[in-house]
């Protein structure tokens, strides 16, 4: 882990989010093949024939351990829902740019890659003790720029990914709920602004964390704001049966919707199909997509 956060912080290196994502990748897949194997837990694949295992190996013979989703599908898995969403991302993301190369990615994916080294130096001080965190040995990079607002809007556009990698997030992040989303253990978003000490004589540290509903915050100037949280559109019902009918589909009601939705059980949070808000039930731009596929998979039903 150290290697991929050092490669990524590496201003003569390129190629930096892939790199980061493999090593990344690996330390995760050590940590947890030490936590299972320090509870007895077997992590290694066989097929079981009565009383006696039979394990599988490679050509050479060599034993054929858990990838990292094994571990995290794993009942005794130790990590949270955040965190386990932010590797869950990244193994995703891996098996887009394993083979072929990508550029220009560093910027679009810093969050989920600072939450994925902030998860790790948490569980391995967690799982094998405060001696093993990695945080003592490295600080903030210094950069060369700044960005103003209309770079990061220029950033949230994804105009110079890869149309499989900006795909890619666009729809795992339409699975998430919101609280999912913004969860730092998912994705770590910071604010930036420059700031001098009161005094002389006091520490200026490059980065100062403030709550985000204190009058500081409230009155931070929005021309150095780096990164906006991101709000998924909302729908009440009737827009959603509404925009079936105006798509050709007429007998697609209320009661269909109902119907429908609670076939789905779409309400549970877990699928990421809309989210409560005052009380108020509010779906996404994903279900939308959901009830059209349905519509239109069900032939003259609705029309």
């Amino acid at each position: 882990m150290l290697s991929a956060v050092q490669i990524f912080n590496n201003p003569s290196i390129h190629f930096k989010s892939e790199t980061f994502i493999v090593l990344s990748n690996i330390a995760w897949i050590y940590l947890f093949h030490a936590y299972y194997r320090e509870k007895g837990i077997e992590y290694r694949y066989f097929k079981q024939t009565g009383r006696n295992r039979k394990f599988d190996k490679t050509k050479k013979g060599a034993y054929k351990y858990w990838e990292l989703e094994r571990c995290l599908d794993e009942q005794n898995c130790p990590l949270d829902k955040g965190s386990k969403s932010n590797l869950q991302f990244l193994i995703g993301l891996r098996h887009e740019v394993e083979h072929q190369m990508t550029t220009k990615i560093d910027e679009y994916l810093s969050a989920r890659f600072q939450a994925c080294c902030l998860n790790y130096n948490t569980y391995i001080k967690q799982l094998f003790g405060d001696n093993y965190g990695i945080d003592k040995h490295l600080s903030f990079s210094l950069q060369f720029s700044t960005i103003k607002e209309d770079h990061a809007n220029q950033l949230k556009r994804f105009s110079d990914l890869p149309a499989n990698i900006s795909a890619y997030i666009n729809d795992f992040d339409e699975t998430l709920s919101d609280d999912e989303f913004n969860d730092i253990k998912y994705s770590y978003r910071v604010l930036y602004v420059p700031k001098s000490v009161n005094q002389k004589g006091q520490a200026d540290k490059v980065i100062e964390f403030i709550p985000a509903n204190s009058p500081e915050a409230a009155g931070l100037n929005k021309e150095y704001v780096l990164v906006k949280e991101r709000e998924k559109k909302k729908h009440l019902p009737g827009e959603v049966y509404g925009t079936m009918q105006a798509r050709g589909f007429p007998n697609f009601g209320k009661y269909q919707h109902y119907l429908l939705w609670k076939e789905k059980d779409a309400k549970n949070p877990q699928k990421g199909f809309g989210t409560l808000v005052a009380k108020t039930w509010y779906w996404y731009d994903n279900w939308i997509e959901e009830v059209e596929k349905h519509c239109q998979a069900s032939g003259k039903k609705y029309k």
